[in-house]
């Protein structure tokens, strides 16, 4: 709006940009229309989300303490994105309440506008074919309407449906509301897409400082990977490389004049050294990889991935009738017990062979081949934590199918987009038409989330996530209120009741650190070498039980906030010693006391 006032466009600059600049608006605000409906910080992980960004906001240091781990710092976790947004929100003076309904509207928008630009690089028409991926559920969800289930357990279940496992996809990731790394960083993930599909369409074309910028744009969305979702850079590092293998390759003859190794030399390298001093503070960890003894079911494969695969087998029907002989690479993972590896190894293999036959650049086929890869992959090993026997590969899954969903879908729907091009049957509209047919589809997009009831009977229609609870826990809120204008170094104590629960919710309310909150997260993050995980309950209960106890081991934890609420005082037994607190908030049966001095 600066540059527009000061006329630093020409008009005619300006008819050329808008459709990227109303893309961005129309999902923003699309995004924005959905937290509107359902904006309640009040379940799954929305409690830790928030946690990390109110920690941000109330004390924006480097790493940000741990809101869950009295005297911790979020070292153990992935934290840019709660940093990145957390910024805004200060410089803005938005609230951590407001400010979380905010980010997925970003997120959405700016992963849009990306998403435009790889249909527009590889597409001269239906360029925005490549969008649907956001809007598009899996199988699953159609599947269990089909079985009568309600609307926000259709949802829930669509992601559920692989045997104890998480399979999200995009529209379900935005609408649930969690502000988590996995969604966060997904305009991060289609940004390095589109640079990647760039140079591998362009690099010849490309001067050298083109080239240079591409490299450097690219090691700037790589580095940053770990620090959004670690496990994004495990996916994307061998991607980038893959790419960067294909043009040495494609440019073997003059490799040295055309820089044609700098994707593979230059980039890995700059991506660790843009952001070293957060590599060197982060101490996150992946255990190593196992073969997977359970693999999926067949139907239950399908029901997440089947629009892709069902795509991809109608684009390569000639290629199989012209060489059958390639289907036998799919008997020894049939034989062996993957027969889900075996579905997806089909298309992959025929993809790999029109490259192979190719000379010119097919980039559909490419991302195909990356994102049946991921799936493949989680069919065969999973990468070692503690989730226990039962959900082994559950994070595995978790965190590589949304990026194997943007991967298949883009590549699908470019097929498609190309397949459409190719039949040269469908009229281009006038404008008007096109006009019409955009703004009906838009507001049909608008009033859907008002119709659709998914709002987990929580509180509707504001941007504050946090309103919810003067109706729902109207002890707490006044209480959290106060605690939210506190400021200086504060650590809270509270009552701790397990993860995904209501417990451990003025920590995440207030973003003051806790003695322990979400402590199977923690766990995970952490290990128990010390002891911590038992410990740090146990004196949560002295605290509130044993008089004699609670000074000392407030102390233990440098605490200067002790609350009782309801939730404290159905928990514990609370006995609140005569002498060493001060009273400095009580209101609708909530207290809440200073240590003394």
């Amino acid at each position: 709006m600066y540059h527009i006032w000061h006329r630093d466009y020409t008009i005619d600059e300006l008819k050329k940009e808008w459709r990227w600049e109303v893309l961005f608006l129309l999902c923003f605000l699309l995004m924005l229309d959905v937290r509107f409906v359902n904006p309640t910080i009040s379940y799954a992980e929305k409690f830790m989300d928030h946690a990390f960004l109110a920690s941000v906001i109330r004390a924006p240091i480097v790493p940000p303490l741990d809101p869950w781990f009295a005297g911790g710092t979020l070292n153990v976790y992935y934290y840019l994105g709660y940093w990145m947004f957390g910024c805004l929100a200060i410089v803005s003076g938005v609230p951590s309440n407001i400010a979380f309904n905010l980010a997925l509207p970003t997120v959405f928008g700016i992963a849009a506008v990306n998403v435009y630009s790889i249909g527009t690089l590889v597409l001269n028409r239906f360029r925005w074919l490549p969008l649907v991926i956001f809007f598009l559920p899996n199988p699953s969800f159609f599947y269990q309407i089909v079985q009568g289930k309600a609307m926000n357990t259709v949802l829930w279940d669509s992601t559920r449906t692989i045997t104890n496992t998480i399979n999200e996809y995009p529209l379900f990731s935005f609408i649930w509301g969690d502000v988590h790394a996995h969604v966060v960083s997904i305009f991060n993930q289609v940004f390095l897409i589109f640079l990647l599909l760039f140079a591998y369409q362009r690099w010849e074309s490309l001067e050298s400082r083109g080239k240079w910028l591409l490299c450097l744009l690219a090691a700037l969305s790589l580095g940053s990977m770990p620090l959004f979702n670690t496990w994004d850079v495990l996916i994307y590092a061998p991607i980038t490389l893959v790419f960067g293998a294909l043009i040495l390759w494609r440019c073997k003859k003059d490799w040295f004049q055309s820089i044609s190794w700098a994707l593979l030399v230059i980039v890995p390298p700059a991506a660790i050294l843009c952001y070293l001093p957060f590599y060197l503070q982060l101490q996150t960890s992946t255990g190593g990889l196992s073969v997977v003894q359970t693999p999926s079911n067949p139907i239950e494969f399908l029901l997440v991935n089947g629009w892709f695969i069902a795509l991809f087998f109608v684009f390569i029907i000639q290629d199989i009738a012209k060489r059958p002989y390639l289907l036998l690479f799919a008997i020894p993972f049939a034989l062996m017990g993957y027969t889900a590896a075996a579905i997806a190894v089909i298309p992959a293999v025929y993809f790999i062979a029109r490259l192979a036959q190719k000379r010119e650049t097919d980039s559909a086929a490419l991302l195909a081949i990356l994102g049946l890869g991921i799936i493949i992959f989680c069919e065969l090993f999973y990468l070692r934590d503690n989730m226990g026997d039962t959900y082994f590969r559950m994070n595995t899954v978790f965190k590589c199918y949304l990026p194997a969903w943007i991967l298949l879908g883009i590549a699908a729907f470019t097929m498609a987009g190309k397949w459409l091009e190719n039949r040269g049957k469908i009229p281009i509209l006038p404008a008007r038409q096109s006009a019409v047919i955009a703004i009906t589809i838009i507001g049909i997009l608008f009033v859907v989330p008002f119709v659709v009831p998914f709002t987990v009977s929580y509180g509707t229609h504001t941007l504050d996530g946090l309103a919810y609870i003067s109706d729902s826990h109207p002890s707490d809120a006044p209480a959290v209120a106060y605690l939210r204008t506190l400021s200086g170094d504060e650590i809270l104590v509270e009552a701790e009741g397990g993860d995904y629960t209501y417990y451990s919710r003025v920590s995440s309310f207030t973003g003051i650190p806790g003695i322990i909150g979400m402590p199977f997260h923690e766990f995970m993050w952490r290990g128990d070498e010390t002891g911590w995980f038992s410990t740090r309950s146990n004196d949560i209960r002295a605290i509130y039980e044993q008089p004699d106890k609670t000074i000392p081991l407030m102390k233990k934890y440098q605490a200067t906030l002790l609350y009782v609420g309801d939730a404290e005082r159905q928990r514990y037994k609370v006995n609140i010693p005569p002498a060493g607190l001060e009273l400095v908030y009580s209101a609708r049966g909530t207290s809440i006391y200073r240590l003394s001095g």
